[in-house]
């Protein structure tokens, strides 16, 4: 039992760790309640990632062949956990396929879920074709080109609206969701790459491209891809009498309201806990913070352990979290079970 570590969630976290694990000589059992491999990256369809530049679907590719190619590595898909029994040292977990899995220690890479900006009617999404998400301006790029929706002409003004579902008491998502700035400048080169003359607008409250994303990023957009950035608060987004998209709000640099007219408007769109972490925390007896993200155990010697004893979680399942973060922290915690695994066994000696 002690050599088998329980994997939950098949994005860059869980891949991670999978990996890890099983080039330590453990054998892993892997769980994802999708049909394919490689969480959001892949499932979202997303383009180039931050920082490498290299796109999703070549980067993860990597990894889900990897784990997949793996002897010691068992892929369960379309299967999630129901019932887990034990205690650290000895697992058992009941799947919904029927299978049984004994382990020695589970880990939780189970992700976030994108912020649905339904929930934010004023800024237009689904009330106007040409209000769409990042994610789908990931597709876009992905695809080799830009255009709106409603009629598939290439927009002549791209507008990018920081923080739909971040920093906003007023919906219940206190939290900065990391990476979305990040993101967002990315997404304004890769828009003019593929449609120069495209004017691409970033609307925010705060930047925050955040260590040596500064540079890469926010002054690359701006000096060599003439992103226009612009500090306000959006009121809403409604129609124009010719059919484009209006900005309303105030341009809080120089206090003056303003009405701007777009062909596209882009939401950069946060991250949210993952909607099953409820029965998620109920099935694997582990705790949640007051957001709704998954509960971490005591941060500095027992790092990316949750409230239970043999259970880690890391990645964004423990809060808004960048790919490449993710993926060390799955690393980690397969380190942390292999030497918890390790004192466990030489206590049982």
């Amino acid at each position: 039992m002690r050599d088998t570590v329980l994997v939950v969630g098949a994005g860059p976290t869980g891949l991670s760790a999978a990996a890890g694990l099983a080039a330590v000589g453990k054998k892993v059992v892997l769980v994802e309640k999708e049909n394919i491999l490689g969480g959001a990256p892949i499932i979202s369809g997303y383009a180039r990632l931050v920082p490498s530049g290299e796109w999703a679907k070549d980067a993860i590719g990597r990894m889900v062949s990897r784990v997949e190619a793996s002897p010691a590595v068992t892929i369960h898909k379309n299967a999630k956990v129901a019932r887990v029994d034990g205690e650290a040292g000895r697992f058992t977990a009941a799947l919904t396929t029927g299978e049984t899995v004994s382990a020695g220690a589970i880990i939780l890479g189970t992700g976030f879920t994108h912020f649905d900006s339904i929930n934010k009617p004023e800024w237009g999404f689904g009330t106007f074709e040409d209000v769409v998400t990042t994610t789908q301006v990931e597709q876009m790029v992905a695809a080799g080109r830009i255009a709106c929706p409603s009629d598939g002409r290439v927009p002549e003004r791209v507008a990018i609206l920081l923080c739909v579902g971040s920093r906003d008491r007023q919906i219940g998502r206190e939290w900065c969701s990391k990476i979305c700035c990040t993101v967002s400048t990315n997404l304004a080169m890769e828009i003019k790459e593929l449609s120069p003359r495209t004017d691409v607008f970033i609307y925010y409250m705060d930047i925050r491209t955040f260590g040596l994303y500064e540079d890469k990023f926010y002054w690359k957009s701006q000096e060599e891809f003439k992103t226009k950035f612009v500090k306000a608060r959006i009121a809403e987004v409604t129609r124009a009498p010719d059919g484009r998209l209006l900005l309303k709000g105030e341009d809080t640099l120089v206090k003056r309201p303003i009405v701007i007219p777009m062909d596209l408007v882009v939401h950069a769109i946060g991250m949210d806990p993952n909607l099953e972490n409820p029965q998620i925390a109920k099935v694997f007896g582990v705790g949640l913070e007051r957001h709704g993200f998954l509960d971490r155990g005591e941060h500095y010697t027992n790092t990316l352990s949750s409230t239970r004893r043999g259970i880690y979680v890391g990645g964004a399942a423990l809060g808004p979290e960048d790919i490449d973060s993710s993926v060390s922290q799955g690393l980690a915690m397969a380190l942390r079970a292999v030497g918890d695994l390790g004192a466990l066994e030489h206590q049982a000696a």
